[in-house]
């Protein structure tokens, strides 16, 4: 019988995992807006660190091995901001990604009262505009960075029903 992919909470020992798989996730976004310098490839460990210190970070384990992330934080006004939601490539298209938001919006609910949760992605990010629609959210807002990549914002709003349940 194979290991099964578990979702937990990032402890700092994940931090250099996390940074690793990040930069070997987004690799496809900077070729796709051909730039290379992007945050998430630029990103130091310390800053890492600090994320996981102040944020909620999720890490999905496959045995010892980090196999995806996402992290959220929520503001004064119940905003969860959920970001750098990464599967590992031969693990994308598996549900994985899903699981990793669904989880980070249980989470960001359950221990920090978020009413609403906001991300984003670069409008050419066909795959995670498809996966961010399907589990319920909708545009609300489109940002221009530069020539080559404007951001589009989604949101959706926390169905307190379905936290419950889960819990």
């Amino acid at each position: 019988m194979g290991t099964s992919v578990t979702i937990s909470a990032a402890t700092d020992e994940d931090a250099e995992q996390i940074l690793k798989l990040q930069y070997l996730c987004y690799q496809s976004e900077a070729a796709l807006y051909d730039d290379y310098g992007i945050e998430p490839l630029t990103q130091t460990l310390a800053a890492l660190r600090a994320e996981l210190s102040e944020g909620c970070v999720l890490v999905a384990r496959l045995g010892d091995e980090v196999v995806g992330s996402v992290r959220g934080t929520v503001d004064a006004s119940g905003t969860a901001a959920i970001a750098k939601l990464i599967v590992h490539p031969r693990l994308q298209r598996h549900g994985l990604g899903g699981r990793l938001l669904a989880a980070v919006e249980q989470r960001l609910a359950e221990e920090r009262s978020a009413t609403r949760f906001r991300l984003f992605t670069g409008h050419r990010s066909e795959g995670n505009l498809r996966l961010y629609r399907s589990h319920g959210y909708a545009p609300v807002g489109t940002e221009e960075r530069s020539r080559r990549l404007s951001l589009v914002t989604l949101e959706k709003e926390a169905a307190a029903e379905e936290f419950v349940a889960q819990a």
